[in-house]
């Protein structure tokens, strides 16, 4: 038997939570299958065989918080005929005495606690809601406890063990006539809420606006972009000048890419800016790398290669670690204005926000309507002072209502 054992992932990731089993047990599985996919507090990550053989002994299920270095299951090496065979030949009682010496291990498996399969979903629900599956009615004519069936049986549980029941009477008491529903929070989630927390409890996080006249962007957009497209095979958006522009304003107030560490100031001379991208596991930013050194073209291309990630799941925790600033859009969503919090350990953070076409004093005599975006920069106040604050966001004005700025830079 080879273990399958959850590998390193990163220096700060010591622990995860089975989202889902890729392969069944007694399943056929070669090296390099994906087994599992395990979601840590950044990202979701599939964990391979190292072995090929027959998948046996699932000790952990769907839902189960797993540590770096632990064992979630066996493989028996071998062809799939020879690795099953003792599994159809053992008798029964054998069986049942093996689950009781392996209890510690496997009380997550399906052998371990009924005598018919539940899905990973179904055991992870009944967990939650502390729901006995023996008691659950089946409606599959094969026993096969699925995750409605668990739901179908919540209205009417089987008494929880006194831990469940202690840990339930602590929770206020609910009005049957004001029905609620209780979700567990994933562990992204719940990393999030935390950081999020923590970073308004460390850092004295104070925001500036100003208001964009974008007039000039979206006449060049509107002029280059056919050219554009069929010169890089991509759309150029708004994002590339964004990043351009905040990559100019941190080369003039170099305070806003620093961290603290300690009783240090780190002031960083490369220009790696996050860029927030919703998904729906929650919000996770990617880093496009040496912003400084790509063109239009290269970020806008940049930026949908980890967005599609993002979305897909797949993105690496190196592309999350280590950006310098981050930029984040709320206008796509229509916010017309908000505070937006730091990524901790980062000191600065520009929020965008929808185009609104609004009447606009050009002068003394004339109005006009304009496509006005508001921009939002959030900092730490304990090393950036007003003035380094709203000196940036003016640069970045400057630099959008002025776009031939970027050529003269470049």
């Amino acid at each position: 038997m080879a273990d399958v054992i959850i590998p390193e992932l990163a220096e700060s990731i010591t622990e995860g939570t089975i989202a889902q089993w890729l392969k069944n047990p007694g399943e056929r599985v070669e090296k390099g299958d994906y087994l599992l996919e395990l979601e840590t507090d950044k990202v979701n990550v599939e964990i391979i065989a190292e072995h090929s053989g027959v998948l046996q002994n699932t000790i952990k299920a769907s839902g189960d918080t797993v540590q770096v270095g632990e064992v979630v299951a066996q493989i028996e090496e071998g062809s799939a005929e020879s690795a099953e065979a003792p599994k159809v030949e053992a008798p029964k009682e054998e069986a049942k005495t093996e689950a009781k010496t392996e209890a510690p291990k496997q009380t997550q498996t399906p052998a371990a606690t009924h005598d018919y399969p539940a899905s990973p979903a179904a055991r992870k629900l009944a967990r939650e809601r502390g729901i006995d599956l023996s008691q659950v009615p089946v409606a599959d004519p094969l026993g096969r406890v699925s995750k409605q069936d668990v739901a179908n049986a919540g209205t009417a549980p089987s008494p929880a063990p006194a831990s469940s029941r202690s840990s339930e009477e602590k929770k206020p008491a609910e009005n049957p006539a004001k029905p609620v529903e209780r979700q567990k929070m994933t562990r992204r989630r719940a990393t999030i809420a935390k950081n999020l927390v923590e970073v308004q409890q460390t850092a004295a996080i104070l925001t500036t606006f100003n208001e964009v006249d974008l007039t000039a962007v979206m006449e060049l957009r509107k002029k280059r972009k056919d050219d554009f497209l069929a010169e890089h095979d991509v759309k150029l958006g708004f994002m590339s000048f964004f990043t351009k522009a905040v990559v100019s304003a941190l080369k003039k107030y170099p305070l806003l890419n620093a961290e603290i560490q300690g009783n240090e100031l780190v002031i960083k001379k490369f220009y790696d800016i996050g860029v927030a991208v919703s998904t729906n596991d929650g919000l996770v930013v990617p880093v496009v790398r040496d912003a400084d050194r790509l063109g239009f073209a290269d970020i806008e291309k940049e930026i949908g290669r980890l967005a599609l990630k993002a979305r897909d799941s797949k993105l690496a925790l190196s592309d999350l670690q280590g950006g310098s600033f981050t930029i984040t859009n709320g206008g796509t969503f229509g916010s017309l204005l908000s505070t937006p919090i730091l990524n901790a350990p980062q000191v600065g953070i520009l929020g965008m926000h929808t185009i609104q076409y609004r009447p606009v004093a050009v002068d003394r005599e004339t109005v006009e309507i304009r496509p006005m975006m508001y921009i939002a920069l959030s900092y730490d106040h304990r090393i950036v002072d007003g003035k380094e604050a709203v000196g940036f966001l003016v640069r970045i004005k400057e630099l959008l209502e002025d776009p031939e700025k970027f050529l003269l830079e470049a």
